[in-house]
């Protein structure tokens, strides 16, 4: 008797002490005496404290701040503090914990214990600082920062998020603010000739390679396009598609918002590597210039010394015309690629058919090319919409164009003949290998609508005679490019 109870006294002690620790894993009194012990623990160590501040010591985005963050609100320890933020993916299902200020959280690497915490610095800037103790510094210190990088790098390439950086008027820790970039054009959706789009593509991913190749000849790794055009016809929608086939980043310059020229260059200090720069209407700037950015300061934007403060970078400037631009703006360096976005004819039409309501062919195709030969043009903004409108029959979408073709028939040849029209988007190079259209085929295009133009005229002028009607000396004709 006296052995068993022995053996139930201990099975009942050890029972109590296993219900005991639970219950204060499940309280807050273990965390209070694992925070007293780890005081405790401090008191017989030296640590080492390390800053990384938001910007550089040029005004720049510290690259490192940036992918320790990534990488600290991966650790599970975040999900684990007294204090997290939770914030909505671009997707309904995505949550996504953040650290707080000055919020601190702990890791572990190769045994040694660090922690971070995020604060904000005297001049009310963010600063991540790591604390590690001196013994196990020289130990893991390389080796821990290369362990954050390619957990980084992993994190980034599992998900990658383009963004859309806008320039705000203030001048707080950063000028840019930055929302998901959801556009989802894509080259596969551009209502544009499929050879132009592989070249341009083409061209987009030669640049991608060419690192080497800038820096053999001594000059930035940037890239620099002009895309020109009336409002609606597809210029917004081809920057996208850009940024979707490189992955970078989308910086929209608002220059209403910039206050003079060395404001304009810390704008352009500010933004990253591999990323897309956009200003919009350029032309409308540099016309009125009612803002405070002189037009040496949009040149210095362009090609100046600040330009190179930021490699692997594409540059797209957006006007409606090009024809009154001083020249200055426009050589080579400045400008490497244009592009110009006209107005809707019959072969672009054909391909919106296909991608807006999956019509290859259809009845009405050739009465809706008839009208297009008579000069009528609409945007291809305003001929998707009407495709929009009508998606469920594709008669009555393609009925409706032909009104509205009809409607506006008039205008489209006074801008036909002010150089509006073109058989679809043309991209020139400028004094650039392995450009988007040599120069040779540039000048086969043009002779053949010369003597198209030619045909064409003489077969008017000949019915006409015979008609006995005066002969209409402004008819549709293809305007040249000009290289």
């Amino acid at each position: 008797m006296t052995w068993a109870t022995s053996i139930s006294s201990v099975f009942f002690f050890v029972l109590v002490f296993l219900l005991i620790i639970r219950f204060f894993r499940k309280t807050s009194i273990l965390n209070i005496l694992k925070k007293w012990w780890v005081s405790f623990e401090n008191l017989f160590h030296v640590y080492q404290s390390f800053k990384i501040p938001i910007h550089n010591e040029y005004f720049q985005e510290n690259q490192l701040y940036r992918k320790i963050l990534i990488y600290l609100n991966s650790l599970p320890s975040v999900e684990d503090s007294d204090f997290t933020n939770l914030f909505s993916g671009s997707k309904p299902s995505e949550i996504f914990l953040r650290l707080d200020s000055n919020q601190t959280v702990h890791d572990t690497f190769l045994s040694a214990k660090v922690s971070w915490t995020n604060e904000k610095t005297e001049d009310g800037k963010s600063a991540l600082i790591l604390r590690i103790k001196k013994k196990d510094k020289r130990r893991i210190f390389r080796q821990y920062f290369q362990h954050i990088l390619s957990v980084v790098e992993e994190i980034e390439q599992r998900k990658k998020e383009i963004k859309l950086y806008i320039n705000s008027g203030n001048h707080e820790n950063s000028r840019w603010r930055s929302v998901p970039f959801t556009h989802p054009a894509s080259f596969d959706t551009l209502a544009m000739d499929s050879e132009l789009k592989n070249k341009v593509k083409s061209d987009l991913e030669q640049f991608l390679k060419s690192k080497q190749y800038y820096h053999r000849l001594g000059r930035v790794w940037k890239r620099n396009y002009l895309l020109y055009g009336t409002s609606g016809t597809g210029k917004s929608s081809f920057i996208a598609a850009m940024a979707r086939l490189l992955c970078y980043d989308v910086y929209d310059v608002d220059i209403s918002k910039v206050s003079d020229d060395s404001d304009l260059k810390m704008l352009l200090m500010q933004t990253t590597s591999r990323s897309l720069v956009v200003i919009e209407d350029l032309d409308r700037f540099l016309a009125g210039r009612s803002t405070a950015v002189s037009l040496s300061g949009v040149l210095n934007f362009m090609d100046g010394i600040v330009s190179c403060c930021g490699e692997e970078r594409v540059m797209v400037f957006t006007m409606n015309s090009k024809d009154q631009i001083d020249q200055t703006v426009m050589r080579p360096g400045r400008i490497d690629v244009h592009i110009q976005f006209p107005l809707c004819d019959f072969s672009t039409f054909k391909i919106m058919a296909n991608s807006y309501l999956g019509v290859k062919d259809h009845k009405l195709f050739p009465q809706v090319e008839e009208v297009f030969q008579t000069g009528a043009k609409l945007s291809p903004a305003e001929i998707g919409e009407i495709m929009i409108s009508n998606r469920s029959s594709p008669s009555r979408a393609f009925k409706t164009v032909i009104t509205a073709l009809q409607t506006n028939g008039g205008d489209a040849r006074r801008g036909q003949r002010m150089g509006e029209s073109g058989s679809g988007p043309i991209s020139e190079e400028l004094g650039e290998p392995g450009g988007v259209i040599c120069r040779e085929s540039v000048h086969t295009v043009r002779e053949f609508r010369k003597l198209y133009g030619l045909l064409r005229l003489g077969s008017r002028r000949k019915q006409e005679s015979t008609n006995s009607g005066p002969i209409d000396k402004e008819g549709p004709r293809i305007e040249s490019i000009n290289t």
